[in-house]
């Protein structure tokens, strides 16, 4: 870690000004286009007309490679990675979501992230937190903590209620904090808007995609469900939120680039 941290800038670069658009940092997690390569993903993020993007383990590289986005792959692949990313003008914020097990794991995951110049990585993996936060502090990654949907009935799944991830980080250091899913929220019964409240400060990252109800749903475009997008940004606003935010249109597979544009318009039209 400590060759690596001198082999490369003292400190990560944070998400680049330029790349603001009304005031946010928009675009999508990769996952939006699972169907296809992240290759691929790039250029669909750049025709939603978002700037940024968030990857994560396991998309197929291009098509007819082998090769696969992950902290483990090659140095060749991830300099190809790279250089797709600055011919399409896409600028890469974050790698997730990435589980982790063990103290080197985290040190793989964020070595990675240092080499590709992110702004942060997205986990659940919060029984690591120790060495989580020792890394952040040491490379100056950020690290977000992640959740899906979940409820009381299954005390082993933790991460879904605001209130836990909170008692995790509050007293971490402040590059350790919370990507707030909105969607997952509502699938959990919460409302997004009063979580964002609870973890005033410790945002790192947003995951955004609008719900068609509470509760187990269809993902819908924002402002046409029940998550309360725009509440949700009035919110950000007031804590100051600056990290980025990375649409999951998660519907639609095969042809989401509209969808995925709509919400990245919806940010947009609510200026920071």
């Amino acid at each position: 870690m400590l060759a690596l941290a001198a082999a490369t800038q003292l400190s990560a670069a944070p998400i680049p000004d330029h790349l603001r658009q009304n005031g946010w940092f928009v675009g999508a997690q990769a996952y939006t286009f699972k169907e296809f390569s992240a290759f691929e993903a790039i250029s669909k993020t750049k025709e939603a007309g978002g700037n940024v993007i968030e990857f994560y383990p396991g998309q197929v590289l291009k098509p007819g490679s082998s090769d696969k986005v992950h902290h483990t792959m090659s140095d060749a692949a991830m300099e190809e990675l790279k250089a797709e990313l600055k011919r399409v003008g896409v600028h890469a914020v974050n790698y997730g979501v990435v589980g982790a097990k063990t103290k080197e794991d985290v040190d793989a995951i964020m070595g990675f992230a240092k080499k590709m110049g992110l702004y942060s990585v997205c986990s659940e993996s919060t029984e690591l937190v120790a060495d989580w936060e020792s890394a952040a502090k040491e490379l100056d990654v950020k690290v977000a903590f992640h959740e899906h949907g979940g409820s009381m009935s299954n005390p082993k799944y933790k991460v879904w209620n605001p209130l836990y991830i909170l008692g995790v980080v509050e007293s971490r250091d402040h590059r350790v904090g919370a990507c707030a899913d909105l969607g997952h929220w509502c699938t959990s019964n919460l409302i997004p808007v009063e979580c964002l409240r609870i973890l005033n400060g410790r945002i790192v990252s947003v995951h955004l995609k609008d719900k068609a109800t509470t509760g187990k749903s269809e993902v819908v475009v924002a402002g046409k469900g029940v998550v309360d997008v725009g509440a949700c940004l009035e919110e950000l606003k007031k804590q100051r939120f600056d990290g980025h935010i990375s649409v999951e249109h998660e519907n639609d597979w095969k042809d989401n680039v509209s969808q995925v544009k709509a919400d990245i318009d919806f940010v947009k039209a609510s200026p920071k």
